[in-house]
């Protein structure tokens, strides 16, 4: 198919200015027996999505299933908290393996009640995108406890007083470990 004459000042018109780059050096390759290569073990994004396989998920101030002098210590958080997770800081991958060993070891370590702080989010300025989302943690650590593996060690969970943390935080009564 042949160039129109209009087609073709058009081109010429449009490319007038272009000059030519300076051939720069080549980019070095790396020797592949020199690079030094570190693996390290990297959970699937997708454990995030498991959801509990018990009837009823927890919910914030969601007491069934406990007695009424742990529900009433529960509630005026009476239980001495005996480890902290701060989440500040923390990418949602690295806040999801830290709540998930966080609870597996204090269970493991029979603790009852403990305490995750999310943070409340980015608060929003005028200047701020309105669609920019904010306090990810603190709406993604409520979703990661009642998947079946944590879900099963968590008896009770709240968002505490301002003292302890307020909105920002969890406050969390574990089960008991049962001895066989």
């Amino acid at each position: 198919m042949p160039i129109s004459p209009d087609d073709q000042n058009f081109w010429l018109e449009s490319v007038k200015d272009v000059t030519r780059q300076e051939k720069k050096a080549p980019v070095e390759q790396l020797n592949p027996s020199k690079a030094k290569i570190t693996i390290h073990e990297k959970r699937q994004y997708a454990v995030k999505q498991e959801f509990s396989s018990y009837s009823k998920a927890l919910e914030d101030a969601e007491f069934g299933g406990i007695d009424k002098a742990t529900l009433k210590r529960f509630k005026k958080e009476e239980f001495p908290i005996e480890a902290v997770l701060d989440l500040h800081g923390k990418t949602e991958n690295q806040a999801f393996d830290l709540v998930e060993d966080f609870i597996v070891q204090n269970y493991n370590l029979g603790r009852r009640c403990v305490i995750i702080i999310t943070g409340k989010g980015l608060s929003v300025h005028e200047n701020d995108d309105l669609f920019a989302a904010k306090g990810i943690l603190k709406k993604q650590v409520p979703t990661w406890l009642n998947m079946a593996r944590l879900r099963g060690m968590i008896l009770v969970y709240k968002h505490p007083s301002a003292r302890l943390g307020g909105s920002g935080a969890l406050y969390i009564l574990l089960r008991r470990q049962r001895k066989a």
